[in-house]
């Protein structure tokens, strides 16, 4: 997948170090690295050509916020928000990691590829969930289900326990659940006090080089682009829910109107200014309706 160039200039003495499908990092001249959240959006595996105005700076602040709330749980990367001018809003400076190679999903409810799992084989990564639960079901307690770090244009893949303990020792898999599970459940519950259901969500953990014991949130967390969430008024088990996330991008790509064949290979076209505008208006009532402030 070709990753666009930023469309943006840093000052000397900040180099790109790696391009992703909605973010960007930079080594700054302090050492510590810059994360830049674009205004691109992916969906499919693609990056699409069209950007969903504020929609970085609606993530970061979404991000900032939620690491105050989660500081008693886990520490987190940030070391400032201290940027250049032509990324202010949309990033913030971050410690070095060293990264683990584990997707660390938690889900408190079936859907998605969970729901397909649980479906083929009544389990979620090797989770035995009880018989009779349908697309939205609330689980009878949050589960850790993590994933590979699929390469950019490559799909995640859903692991067990098990497979990330081989991969990171058993004592680094038994906390990174532990934490995870402890993170979700914290936003879970402040997210239900206002009104929205945390489904799932995805974090990322590292450690600073020549720290091994103590785990650090990373990446950006429980925004739109990381989780699932959807609105406790129209809940209801059993089919798809209200939700405020891609969801709507996708549906969209996938529906007649936008004359793209999804197994074709060729790349998605622009999305209209409807969409645009409704996928920036989602992102936007996430963001106020868990933080309950107005955004700008």
């Amino acid at each position: 997948m070709d990753v666009p160039a930023p469309d943006y200039t840093l000052p000397d003495g900040y180099e790109l170090t790696y391009a992703g499908k909605v973010r960007d990092l930079w080594s700054t001249p302090s050492g510590d690295l810059l994360f830049v959240a674009t205004d691109r959006i992916s969906a499919y595996d693609y990056i699409l050509p069209t950007r969903i105005p504020d929609k970085g700076k609606i993530l970061t602040a979404l991000s900032l916020w939620w690491f105050d709330r989660l500081a008693d749980v886990v520490p987190n990367h940030v070391v400032s928000l201290d940027v250049p001018g032509a990324v202010l809003g949309r990033a913030m400076v971050c410690q070095r990691l060293d990264m683990l190679p584990v997707e660390c999903v938690a889900r408190g409810y079936l859907t998605g590829s969970g729901l397909s799992d649980y479906q083929r084989t009544g389990a979620v990564c090797g989770v035995e969930l009880p018989a009779g639960l349908q697309d939205a079901s609330r689980l009878p307690e949050p589960i850790f289900t993590p994933a590979t770090k699929a390469a950019i244009g490559d799909h995640d893949e859903n692991i067990n326990f098990d497979a990330v303990a081989a991969t990171v020792g058993a004592a680094t898999a038994e906390e990174l659940r532990r934490l995870t599970l402890a993170v979700y459940t914290q936003a879970e519950g402040i997210a239900r006090s206002r009104g929205l259901l945390l489904a799932d969500t995805k974090f990322e953990f590292g450690r600073a080089s020549g720290e091994f014991d103590q785990l650090v949130l990373a990446d950006e967390v429980l925004t739109p682009d990381s989780s699932r969430w959807w609105p406790v008024e129209s809940y209801e088990p059993g089919k798809p829910q209200k939700s405020f996330d891609k969801q709507y991008v996708r549906d969209w790509l996938t529906s007649p109107a936008s004359g793209w064949d999804r197994t074709s290979g060729e790349p998605p076209p622009e999305l209209p200014d409807v969409v645009v505008e409704q996928t920036r208006a989602k992102y936007i009532e996430a963001y106020e309706r868990l933080t309950g402030r107005p955004w700008r």
